[in-house]
């Protein structure tokens, strides 16, 4: 088993709860940064039209000083530019119930939602793969196989109807 391999990957993780917004609103942020570099990322967010832009990035800039800190503080060897959003997630928060007037003195009641935003980042390390060759035996010649296509069945003109007569 390689080095690599052994070696657990690190996760730093940050945290933004009671979020004004829906789940749903905010995970629309989420969803384009998941997978990207934190750098390019945090130039998505930056650039979003979504009310959640700012939100999401200052947890994802909070995730990336929890990377720093903890490598300094632990004497880890942590690239932040190596940095990538693993996993960016919207929990659902508690609700807020409140009462909005209606006609004839009835009141409707409505709940306000809260999300908890959740973005970690992890370093993405260099993944080195070993290949075994076979050894070769003599006389055993391999032949490239040639593939070849089908062509397509011809289609069937449709039956001319008879004349009316």
């Amino acid at each position: 088993m390689s080095k690599i391999a052994a070696e657990k990957i690190r996760e730093f993780r940050a945290e933004a709860k009671f979020q004004r917004t829906s789940p749903q609103k905010a995970q629309l942020v989420l969803d384009t940064i998941k997978g990207m570099r934190v750098e390019q990322a945090l130039n998505t967010i930056h650039f979003s039209v979504k009310r959640m832009g700012p939100v999401v990035e200052k947890v994802l800039r909070s995730a990336i000083q929890n990377a720093n800190y903890v490598s300094q503080e632990q004497g880890l060897d942590v690239d932040v530019d190596n940095l990538y959003v693993r996993t960016a997630v919207a929990n659902e928060g508690p609700r807020m119930k409140r009462i909005r007037p209606a006609p004839m003195g009835r009141a409707f009641r409505y709940q306000r939602r809260l999300a908890h935003i959740i973005v970690t980042v992890a370093e993405k390390k260099a993944v080195v793969s070993v290949k075994k060759v076979a050894p070769e035996t003599p006389g055993a010649d391999v032949k490239p196989v040639k593939r070849v296509a089908k062509k397509a069945a011809a289609k069937k003109a449709p039956a001319k109807k008879a004349a009316a007569k």
